[in-house]
């Protein structure tokens, strides 16, 4: 009888446990965002395509048409016990290269209110020219339908 007792008040207290570590969020990070200081080596003017790879790495993407920029895009999604996954967060870094083919402008862009947000950037004199494309990265947040990556 007192077994019995233990017995039960143990798979009572394991399926307590299973319940809260169910009910735990979990947290995603996809992509691929450089750190500040891998940033704070890059230097305008000087570094080329070439030695962004050796620096920070391959980027996620490209300028779409002439490839006259590099994007690095990290998105965290949470998720909730049952509830589908949702972006929190996501953080693009821009790299422009001029017409020589070095480093023009370094920006970073976040994401606010559903407003892109420049957080960072290292030339001052013009935008990055690829901004529909950062147009477009951020537009499709919460249009992302996670199910698809995870079938």
């Amino acid at each position: 009888m007192r077994l019995q007792r233990k017995a039960m008040r143990m798979m009572v207290l394991g399926g307590l446990l299973l319940i809260v570590a169910g009910c735990a969020k979990i947290y995603r990070n996809h992509g691929y965002v450089p750190t500040d200081q891998d940033l704070a080596q890059v230097r305008v003017g000087v570094d080329t395509r070439e030695s962004l790879t050796e620096t920070i790495g391959v980027p996620t993407s490209s300028g779409v048409i002439r490839e006259t920029a590099w994007y690095y895009v990290g998105s965290r999604f949470e998720q909730f016990a049952f509830r589908a996954p949702r972006e929190i967060s996501r953080e693009i870094v821009a790299i422009s290269f001029g017409g020589n083919g070095k480093v023009r402008n370094v920006e970073r862009f976040g994401l606010e209110d559903g407003r892109v947000v420049t957080l960072s950037r290292r030339v001052t004199d013009s935008n990055i020219q690829g901004v529909s494309f950062l147009r477009q990265l951020f537009g499709s947040v919460g249009a992302v339908n996670l199910g698809q990556f995870f079938d």
